[in-house]
């Protein structure tokens, strides 16, 4: 199979077409246990990270906004409280059992009216030019088989005047921070998995693809190559984790 046919699923090398159905899978798997992974693997800060982002996005009553990857709608649940009842929120995740786990989490939570869910690839996002004030995406670029055309796609769907938020796992920014997180991800991380989600193997292919995905000054060059501008980034614990946010003029 020639290489461009072919992408990466973690360290493995798979067909374009089969990279969505594999992911789809892992998130098939881990979605009862999504929200409690999380708290584990990341010792509660992954809160502290969404929490930094929402103050970055700058959401302002009445504002529409897509969460693309949503997940159990961490995100989406804060800025649904931020656009209040003339705003909207659009809760969206290529998965289907995470969508249905981020529905069951937000009615638990009361969070109606100006939140609504729709099941979307982010990379053919389904909504017309100019839609939106604010385009995020936690934890799932990575995940994305094309991601330059996912970042157009969120660029044509912005309002002129709008941001993209990309929060995503990225590089430690010094040796020793690397290597104690080298051995976190690749032994540590599965064990959990194996233990708590009884899968091993999709927390080894989270693993992977962060190592797979750009760095923070790869990722700021694509956002500002879809033609988003005074694109930055903010590293969050040693860089571990990165917020990248591009404008539309």
């Amino acid at each position: 199979m020639s290489e461009e046919h072919t992408t990466h699923f973690g360290y493995e090398q798979v067909g374009i077409g089969e990279k969505a159905e594999r992911v789809r899978a892992v998130f098939d798997s881990v979605a009862t246990r999504y929200d409690l992974m999380n708290d584990l693997m990341s010792l509660g800060i992954h809160r502290l990270w969404k929490r930094f982002a929402v103050e970055l996005a700058g959401i302002r009553p009445g504002q529409r906004v897509l969460d693309l990857a949503s997940g159990t709608g961490d995100l989406a649940a804060r800025f649904a409280g931020l656009t209040g009842p003339d705003g909207l929120v659009v809760m969206s995740d290529i998965n289907a059992a995470m969508l249905t786990q981020g529905r069951l989490k937000m009615a638990d939570q009361g969070l109606v009216g100006n939140l609504v869910y729709a099941q979307i690839n982010a990379e053919h996002i389904p909504f017309s030019d100019n839609t939106f004030d604010c385009i995020t995406i936690g934890f799932g670029l990575r995940n994305v088989t094309n991601k330059p055309l996912a970042l157009e796609a969120m660029y044509r769907a912005l309002k002129p005047g709008g941001r993209v938020l990309v929060l995503e796992f990225s590089r430690p920014v010094n040796r020793p921070l690397k290597t104690v997180y080298d051995i976190y991800s690749f032994k540590l991380l599965p064990l959990l998995g194996r233990l708590v989600a009884n899968d091993e193997r999709s927390y080894r292919y989270l693993a992977e693809s962060i190592r797979m995905h750009p760095d923070q000054e790869q990722l700021r060059q694509m956002m500002e190559e879809a033609g988003l501008e005074k694109c930055d980034y903010h590293n969050l614990t040693g860089g571990i984790v990165a917020i990248h946010r591009g404008f539309k003029f």
